[in-house]
């Protein structure tokens, strides 16, 4: 049967009525093996679809090489039809603007298009009876190794359109054994010319390692991966390789992301902490990983034989050895969980001073010192008959090594010294003091609370006795810290406290207590925090401490630039050497006043004397106003705070 040259024209005389040409086509469809009423593509019940119009005398659906009065011509299906305002029809112009031809060669919209020409006998072809195809065997597929490979539920085809019998109902009749036609017969992908299962096998199976032209893309590949270099090596080969350990390019932006916190508004203003030397935030890992331990992992540790105690317990001494890592000591057994930095003093001070301090020896601080690095030395001074000799700092807040020089002799017994003052931000050289200490005989502590989040700790390095830090310090959970001692120190250290999980064997006439650090954590530890702590540190690892620091240090030059100008304010603390702490007072302002005007604009600092009241009042004062930065801030938060005290300091009284 021949078809009309002209679209639209008359049919010649003698071919069969377009109404009989739709019956035979159902009828041959309806013949094919496991096809049902229920199966295949049903042919249009209405035998002339709304909205097409054929010469008239003729009826049925449209011929395929005919285009009917009033339907639309090939192609024109890939505009949008359903109603739509102007405002939205910019939304449709991405899919029509022309790009690259996608890998497996076929235009954008053959595929789409072919079955829009409504009416016409082949749209109907292209969707054959599915459980026919369902019901066709698959080839046996074979691995590498030469052995048969089972077939793939839902496989019979490579291309998902093509006789997916997963996409017909399982209770299809004929799904069966069927007698299958001895000549192949189903819509293959060679129908639309692509290529077949056994084509694409082979492509799977050739070598993508083979150099490409070097500056063409391979289908499914990328030009800047796979492209060969002008030596003919692969461009990746060609390329520098970042090491294992390499650190991402510092983006301020994008770590801001990861601290929900800072997003919150504070009098309807965007929050800007800085007061990182109280308590710096928490990355959403730190958060989820304390959630997943509550939730999966939550038990008492060690002896229980449980899967949960196992989890806890691997997730517990994990954090230890995340710790030792961190700051570079060389046993887990050297690391000892405590609550803070205050109680891991403490714990030195009511261990080894209760052993190793009697009458009319020395214990030597800085003048710097927290008041967690005074007060457990006053206490077991007092009580041992002991003296506190006082290391002084200059004008600048630094410490003054030779004064502390002069201060050491034979009865001095433990330094014990901040890395970074809380008050000042003033870097102590610590390297110096332990090393001093030891050619005296002395051991020597280094509270590292302020030091741990702003710079590279090695205990082993700095060869320090003992080395603290709290874990809500460096962007872990509150209620955490880390004690560091050597293991020849720690084992000659009796337990401070007793009970449960420090000891080996009880009887009511003697206890064997464990070996370090177990000896040390008695009850039950504060197990989720110390995993939390885990998180924490790997955290900052992976943007790398040197980094920070010197994001940091820019950060501290900047507000410092734009602080020191402001008429009435008066920096403390002027250090060469300083961490992220920018001391003030303003004049005709108490720092309660200040502080107050900051909190209103959204800016969180801290007021007060910080628990250092020696350091402040070596400076003639009780109170500062201390910002104290962090990674996370920028210098338009330094901009918001400057603006701030630029506004009093043109009010002042």
């Amino acid at each position: 049967m021949s078809t009309p040259d002209v679209p639209g024209s008359v049919l010649p005389p003698g071919l069969p009525d377009p109404a009989a040409l739709a019956r035979m086509a159902s009828e041959f469809f309806a013949a094919l093996p496991g096809a049902s009423a229920t199966g295949g593509v049903p042919f249009p019940s209405n035998v002339q679809p709304a909205g097409l119009s054929l010469p008239p005398g003729l009826s049925g659906p449209a011929t395929p090489a005919a285009v009917p009065f009033g339907a639309l011509p090939p192609g024109a299906n890939v505009a949008p039809t359903s109603p739509q305002s102007a405002a939205n029809a910019g939304a449709s112009l991405p899919a029509l603007v022309p790009h690259a031809q996608a890998p497996n060669g076929v235009p954008d919209h053959v595929l789409a298009a072919a079955p829009g020409f409504d009416g016409r006998l082949g749209s109907h072809a292209l969707g054959v009876p599915e459980a026919h195809a369902a019901n066709v065997p698959t080839p046996a597929q074979s691995s590498p190794g030469g052995q048969a490979l089972p077939a793939v539920p839902g496989s019979h085809s490579a291309f998902y359109f093509l006789g997916e019998p997963a996409a017909a109902p399982s209770g299809l009749p004929g799904r069966g054994d069927v007698a299958l036609p001895a000549v192949e017969d189903r819509v293959t992908p060679q129908s639309f010319g692509l290529p077949g299962a056994d084509d694409l096998r082979a492509l799977l199976q050739s070598d993508r390692r083979a150099p490409a032209a070097p500056t063409a893309a391979t289908p499914g590949n990328f030009y800047f991966v796979d492209a060969a270099s002008p030596r003919g090596e692969p461009a990746s080969a060609a390329l520098p390789q970042a090491s294992a350990s390499a650190h991402p390019a510092f983006d301020v932006h994008a770590i801001r992301r990861d601290f929900p916190i800072l997003q919150e508004r504070v009098n309807g203003r965007p929050l800007v902490w800085f007061d990182n030397a109280a308590t710096t935030q928490k990355p959403q890992a730190v958060i989820d990983r304390l959630a997943h331990f509550y939730a999966h992992e939550n038990s008492n540790i060690h002896r229980a034989a449980h899967e949960l105690a196992a989890r806890a317990t691997d997730a517990y001494e994990g954090a230890r050895e995340i710790v030792r890592r961190f700051i570079g000591a060389g046993s887990v057994e050297e690391i000892i969980f405590v609550r803070g930095c205050t109680e891991g003093i403490n714990l030195v001070a009511k261990s080894w001073g209760a052993k190793n301090i009697g009458p009319g020896d020395e214990i030597i601080v800085s003048h710097l010192e927290h008041h967690a690095n005074i007060v457990p030395w006053q206490q077991l001074a007092a009580e041992k008959g002991a003296r506190i000799r006082v290391i002084p700092v200059d004008d600048s807040g630094q410490v003054l090594l030779e004064d502390y020089q002069r201060l050491l002799n034979d009865r001095t017994k433990i330094v014990s010294v901040t890395q970074v003052s809380n008050a000042l931000g003033t870097v102590v050289p610590v390297k110096q003091i332990i090393d001093m200490a030891h050619r005296a005989g002395a051991l020597a502590l280094i509270d590292g609370a302020q030091s741990v989040s702003h710079m590279r700790v090695d205990v082993r390095a700095l060869d320090a006795d003992f080395f603290i830090f709290s874990g809500h310090k460096i962007f872990g959970p509150t209620g955490i810290g880390a004690v560091y001692g050597k293991r020849e120190v720690l084992e000659d250290m009796p337990p401070w406290q007793g009970g449960g999980n420090m000891i080996s064997d009880v009887t009511f006439e003697r206890t064997v207590y464990h070996g370090p650090p177990t000896r040390f954590e008695a009850g039950t530890g504060n197990i989720a925090d110390a995993v939390g702590l885990g998180a924490a540190l790997e955290y900052v690892e992976r943007i790398g401490i040197e980094n920070i620091g010197r994001y940091e240090h820019s950060l501290l030059e900047y507000a410092t630039h734009h602080m020191k100008p402001i008429p009435g304010v008066k920096l403390i603390g002027t250090a060469t050497d300083k961490a992220s702490v920018l001391s003030f007072v303003l004049a005709g302002y108490t720092t309660e006043e200040v502080g107050k005007a900051l909190n209103h604009e959204g800016i969180a600092v801290r007021t007060g004397h910080h628990c250092a009241q020696p350091i402040l009042r070596r400076f003639g004062l009780e109170t500062t106003v201390r910002p104290s930065l962090a990674f996370y801030n920028t210098c338009e938060e330094v901009d918001r705070m400057v603006a701030v005290v630029r506004r009093l300091s043109g009010t002042r009284r």
